[in-house]
């Protein structure tokens, strides 16, 4: 984790990490999203078989609440925050749209 009370006065340092969040995101049908990014980007993730492999995402299974996501400022969430994925995850593995 960065504190950045560490860095104080050297806020170059944090502008030099490239952070990406996802700042619009909808939801397309059949467990994929199309994520607007940070960086001015657009990607396609496919969940089926990210919730396949992650026995935590199992409830997601159900498309109901797949599709009942939230944006919590940072990346796309689920049951009120208790579920997410990193923005950067989603960017990697998602498809340029």
């Amino acid at each position: 984790m960065i504190n950045t009370n560490n860095y104080a006065g050297n806020q170059s340092f944090l502008w030099n990490m490239n952070l990406i969040w996802i700042n619009s995101a909808k939801y397309l049908g059949d467990y994929r999203l199309s994520l607007s990014f940070s960086n001015g980007e657009q990607r396609v993730f496919d969940a089926k078989e990210f919730i396949a492999s992650h026995p935590l995402f199992a409830s997601l299974k159900d498309k109901q609440l797949f599709s009942q996501f939230q944006l919590d400022g940072w990346t796309v969430s689920w049951q009120d925050g208790r579920l997410d994925i990193a923005p950067e995850y989603l960017y990697e593995i998602g498809t340029p749209a």
